[in-house]
């Protein structure tokens, strides 16, 4: 097994696709995603275009969907959600697919839905992805972050790193025989620096200042956390996730 961490996906090579891809966005895209199918919610589709999510989304049953829409941190006008796990509540989502498309995460996802096997993985949820990771060892591991609007973020890097560390220690391959490229290594080191106060890496975070300018104090709380959620979400088709 060859881990492969890329901090953006403009970073990932092309014309190629790993056995398996995880898509990272820890603020807040991959976190509201695991959040979603944990309180019950039925799938979660994610565009990256606004437009063809309103298109596809009017095909179901108003009660059967959710639209989630943000753009620059902040909630898109007409849309019932912005990007907040923290209103991904049991009583809202239950039985309901989630249409989702955000600044970052969803395009993430669309450079990678071509790989064999998609996931969806934040902090929240990290223990349910490593141990999926242990227990099928795929040849090839992209950890893919979404980066913010092309460029690299502290938050998903440290992510990658939290599901690297972890599977290098509950594995028995050592780092020189996992590590795929140097960003493995680099993002094992910026996890360790900062795994015992993550919150305080998203204070430092440029993408943790935007959301804190817009009072979404509670939201790198809950983002910050890790192995809360035992929740896998999985890509079923190109672009809808289901919990495995």
């Amino acid at each position: 097994m060859k881990l492969f961490v890329y901090d953006t996906p403009e970073l990932t090579p092309t014309g190629k696709t790993p056995d398996c891809a995880i898509a990272v966005d820890v603020l807040r895209a991959t976190s509201t995603i695991a959040t979603v199918l944990a309180s019950g919610g039925e799938a979660v589709q994610a565009f990256s275009d606004l437009d063809q999510l309103i298109e596809v989304s009017e095909k179901w049953p108003a009660e059967k969907r959710l639209r989630a829409g943000e753009r620059g941190g902040a909630k898109v006008a007409g849309f019932e959600l912005g990007n907040s796990p923290l209103d991904c509540t049991p009583e809202l989502v239950q039985g309901r697919r989630l249409f989702i498309s955000t600044t970052n995460g969803t395009r993430a996802l669309q450079r990678i839905q071509d790989s064999p096997t998609v996931l969806a993985a934040a902090l929240i949820n990290r223990a349910a992805v490593v141990q999926y990771i242990l227990e099928k060892q795929p040849e090839t591991v992209w950890i893919v972050g979404s980066g913010w609007e092309g460029s690299f973020s502290l938050e998903d890097t440290a992510c990658a790193g939290a599901i690297a560390h972890s599977i290098v220690e509950q594995s028995q391959l050592s780092l020189e025989e996992l590590a795929g490229n140097d960003e493995v290594i680099s993002a094992i080191a910026l996890y360790s620096q900062w795994q015992n106060d993550l919150l305080g890496l998203f204070h430092q975070a440029s993408h943790g200042k935007r959301l804190l300018r817009l009072e979404c104090d509670e939201d790198l709380k809950y983002c910050a956390q890790t192995d809360i959620l035992d929740v896998l979400p999985m890509q079923q088709e190109p672009g809808v996730l289901k919990s495995k």
